[in-house]
């Protein structure tokens, strides 16, 4: 690893260590707020790097940053249109490759692995999307649904108390964003539109501005 990059890694734990110091874990109760979907049931399918490791929608369908409501970035492919694999690296905290470039309007598979020591998250978006989802990856990590190594299932399960932010993004493989914990893998398969302006990157708290993003270049 480049001098640059362990000194990015030593920053980014850094923050994240802080970050871990200043979040609070409340126990939440009692309904959760329309939209919000965390006690929604596991067979849903938040996609949390592994081969069928169950988890949570995150999102309100149609909500604003929600992959599902933004075609300009692609959707769900489908396996028999992929025309190659791209092998994705993880770890503290960048990717191999550093950018990625495809075709327009090409079907990829993305086999991602995570190979450091925290938890990270390869997602695909625009940049004012990926602004949004740190937001509201904050808030997960202050409220322990995810911590520094691990998705927090039993919290990801719990319901949101009044005046909680409400989740627009989902994780999953057809959301084009999923979670992978260390030493996990998870998959993707994502049909690019003909032209757009996106970045893959991982919102975990303090990661994406220790850099770890990249452009996607759409020829």
């Amino acid at each position: 690893m480049t001098t640059s990059k362990k000194t990015s890694s030593r920053a980014a734990c850094a923050l994240l260590a802080a970050v871990l110091g200043m979040g609070t874990t409340p126990a939440w109760s009692g309904a959760g707020q329309p939209g919000h979907g965390h006690d929604a049931a596991p067979a849903q399918g938040h996609m949390m790097g592994g081969q069928g490791m169950p988890g949570q929608m995150m999102g309100t369908q149609g909500m604003p940053g929600h992959h599902g409501a933004a075609p300009a970035i692609g959707g769900p492919g489908k396996a028999a249109d992929v025309t190659r694999t791209i092998d994705i690296t993880m770890q503290d905290n960048f990717y191999e490759p550093a950018e990625i470039a495809v075709k327009a309007g090409e079907t990829v598979r993305f086999k991602i692995v995570n190979k450091g020591t925290l938890l990270h998250e390869f997602g695909l978006g625009t940049a004012a999307m990926h602004a949004a989802h740190q937001k509201e990856m904050m808030v997960m990590m202050e409220h322990g649904m995810i911590e520094a190594d691990r998705v927090n299932h039993e919290r990801m399960k719990m319901s949101h108390g009044p005046g909680q932010m409400a989740m627009s993004h989902s994780h999953g493989a057809d959301q084009g964003s999923v979670l992978v914990e260390p030493g996990k893998s998870a998959e993707i398969i994502w049909k690019f539109p003909k032209e757009a302006t996106l970045e893959f990157a991982c919102n975990v708290p303090g990661h994406y501005e220790s850099g770890m993003m990249g452009p996607i270049k759409i020829k």
